[in-house]
């Protein structure tokens, strides 16, 4: 078993997930960061995943690999990866992350399931933690290797942007005389989507109480055809689906009075901006997936399992069901499945929490 030199030149996070997940990587960084100023901190993710980082001064690079790499690109990358960091830590409990982390790190150290049939990889470690699937926040999920490195544990989940990002969001908003307020309506799985009607209906009422809305989303077709349809009935506001980098969003988020989404990256990056936040939530589990207020310690998880609740800057608003939440994928069991749940969400249950968030009347 190596151990880790006192100041370790070299440090590799390993995070070969979705958008959400590298985000909430962001505290586990920082507080390596913090610890070691002078490494230098590279970051491993899968292409497209990549688009919360830039801008991000904890971060010296980013390397990116395909979710299914081609055999002679994924060799290259495990050759470029061999013994070249003091210090590579896993933070997702799966075979390929794991297997990198040992390729790379002369110090080791990842999230293992403590099950049989995953033990194995504690033996590629040097060492690991018991990854808890039911009852830890992603954030602190991740943060138990700082416990275990033995330094400080941050909880900040870390928002940035690049200044032509910046020069993008001063560019489309233009002299902002009105108070902001962003919605993004399409989730990446169709099970985590709310009805278009409540969306037009809240695009509505914050016009007429003296909002200036703006519709964010990406560049997919289905998206931009879901926010534009939206944008149809609501032609007061203004329609940015598909025109901003995740950058750009998170400027455009450090604009905005309020803010509305589902479970998604941007409603993460919502809470860590400090806007006043409602999340509307389903099948998701908040234990594990609900969005970090920005100040919250690192100590606790922020939410419990069932219930409408608010944390710091957060409101977390949950469909209703005896199953919710049901960890699943929608009531068909598959990604492209609704979820009854956020169906029975009304536009004016959300309206009341804007009322009693101090929005409108």
């Amino acid at each position: 078993m190596s151990s880790i030199p006192a100041a370790p030149r070299r440090i590799l996070v390993i995070v070969t997930r979705r958008i959400g997940d590298v985000l909430l990587a962001t505290p586990l960084i920082r507080s390596l960061k913090q610890v070691w100023p002078q490494s230098r901190i590279e970051v491993l993710v899968f292409a497209g995943t990549e688009g919360v980082l830039p801008g991000n001064t904890d971060i010296d690079h980013v390397l990116t690999v395909a979710a299914r790499p081609r055999l002679v690109r994924h060799a290259a990358l495990i050759t470029r990866l061999f013994r070249r960091y003091d210090l590579a830590l896993s933070l997702i409990p799966g075979d390929r992350p794991t297997l990198y982390a040992w390729l790379a790190g002369r110090h080791s150290i990842g999230l293992i399931v403590d099950q049989p049939g995953q033990r194995w990889k504690q033996w590629l470690l040097d060492q690991w933690v018991a990854f808890d699937p039911l009852n830890t926040h992603t954030v602190r999920a991740h943060l138990a290797l700082a416990i275990a490195l033995d330094i400080p544990s941050l909880g900040e989940v870390v928002l940035s942007s690049r200044p032509d990002d910046r020069a993008a969001i001063d560019a489309a908003l233009g002299t902002l005389c009105t108070p902001l307020a962003v919605l993004h309506p399409y989730p990446k799985f169709r099970y985590k989507m709310w009805h278009e009607a409540g969306w037009i209906e809240i695009a509505r009422w914050l016009i007429g109480n003296g909002f200036r809305v703006a519709l964010t989303g990406s560049p997919d077709a289905d998206e931009r055809a879901y926010v534009d349809a939206i944008a149809a009935q609501v032609p007061e506001a203004l329609n940015l689906c598909g025109q901003l980098t995740l950058g750009g969003t998170a400027a455009l988020l450090t604009r905005a009075r309020f803010y509305v989404g589902p479970d998604t990256a941007v409603t993460h990056m919502a809470a860590a901006s400090g806007v006043p936040t409602i999340a509307l939530f389903g099948p998701s589990d908040p234990v594990k997936w609900g969005p970090w207020p920005q100040g919250h310690s690192a100590a606790t998880n922020p939410w419990q399992r069932l219930g409408n609740q608010r944390r710091g800057n957060v409101q977390l608003v949950q469909g209703p069901g005896p199953c919710v939440p049901c960890k699943l994928e929608g009531c068909d069991r598959h990604i492209n499945s609704d979820s009854a749940c956020l169906q029975a969400i009304s536009a004016e249950v959300v309206i009341n929490y804007l009322k009693t968030m101090g929005y409108g009347k």
